[in-house]
């Protein structure tokens, strides 16, 4: 079996997009086991969407251990040490962000937030299966990938193009 890779989604305030990412990676690995997922913000909110807990509960995703959380949590020396940093905010991808433990390659997966529609709530709840369904549309290309052949530069590009995928 091959190592653990960990993963950490990032957006603005941890509290949807980032959040839901860190649930489908890892119910996905549990069969497969190749990665540990984590989520956080530059800015965190310290609460998770009430919307994208309801998403996931639907999806019968676990939902228990989420926490919305800053970035520094994984910078310090008890943190786990990253193989990907993946930003899934449109905000964040401009912030000067850490230096992160372990050199992760990193990549822009850039969804649009389902936290900021306004109006009737059928377009807020539209707006989160949106967002989980690109989520976990990408999130399992990533894991397919053919991960005892690749290299390091073709891993790189398979991660960018993931984030370019039309949805």
């Amino acid at each position: 079996m091959a190592e653990v890779k960990n993963v950490l989604f990032l957006c603005t305030s941890n509290a949807a997009r980032s959040i839901m990412a860190e649930a489908i990676m890892n119910d996905i690995s549990i069969n497969k086991g190749l990665f540990k997922a984590y989520s956080a913000g530059s800015n965190s909110s310290g609460t998770i969407h009430a919307m994208a807990l309801a998403e996931l509960r639907n999806r019968n995703l676990p939902t228990n251990g989420l926490s919305s959380k800053s970035w520094n949590e994984f910078i310090n020396a008890s943190a786990p040490e990253l193989d990907f940093v993946i930003t899934v905010g449109e905000d964040v991808v401009g912030e000067t962000s850490p230096a992160w433990p372990g050199q992760p390659m990193m990549t822009d997966w850039r969804i649009s937030d389902p936290a900021a529609v306004e109006g009737r709530d059928v377009d807020k709840k539209r707006a989160f299966v949106d967002a989980f369904r690109q989520l976990r549309n990408r999130i399992e290309l990533l894991t397919n990938l053919p991960w005892n052949t690749i290299d390091k530069v073709a891993l790189q590009k398979h991660l960018n193009d993931i984030g370019k995928t039309q949805d």
